[in-house]
């Protein structure tokens, strides 16, 4: 397991994108929405990790939510797995509370689940693992 990013919420993506723009000496490479979650997303690469950032579409949306309740910041930290059924049945063994009964389509062409941050110490966890192209259907 290694992180795969961390994941911040931002309250304009476009402003943001410049400061991290100017904090790590690039661009994003990517920017993308994710209508299941109600997010429009920005990667940046940080080393073998990346850096998410997370601007709400709406009000409902868990990054609208998250930012009612405080300022910006450090939304999630994601590990990458290799098979994520796997780590999810491992982690349910050990009492750690899955957000989703099964993984669904996040960003980056990546199938994730969360775990409930009251089982992780305050922290929501995510676990991603890259899709292959006979996974897209999950």
């Amino acid at each position: 397991m290694k992180i795969e990013h961390i994941g911040i919420a931002v309250k304009d993506l476009e402003t943001s994108n410049a400061l991290f723009e100017k904090l790590l000496g690039e661009g994003p490479y990517k920017q993308e929405t994710v209508e299941a979650e109600g997010v429009i997303t920005s990667f940046f690469r940080v080393g073998e990790s990346k850096v998410e950032l997370l601007q709400a579409t709406h009000e409902g949306s868990p990054i609208a939510k998250f930012l009612q309740r405080g300022k910006e910041g450090m939304h999630h930290i994601a590990f990458a797995v290799e098979d994520i059924y796997t780590e999810m049945e491992r982690l349910r063994g050990e009492g750690f509370t899955l957000l989703s009964e099964k993984p669904k389509m996040g960003a980056d062409n990546k199938l994730v689940v969360f775990l409930h941050p009251a089982s992780a110490n305050g922290v929501l966890v995510e676990l991603c693992q890259e899709i292959k192209s006979s996974e897209e259907d999950v």
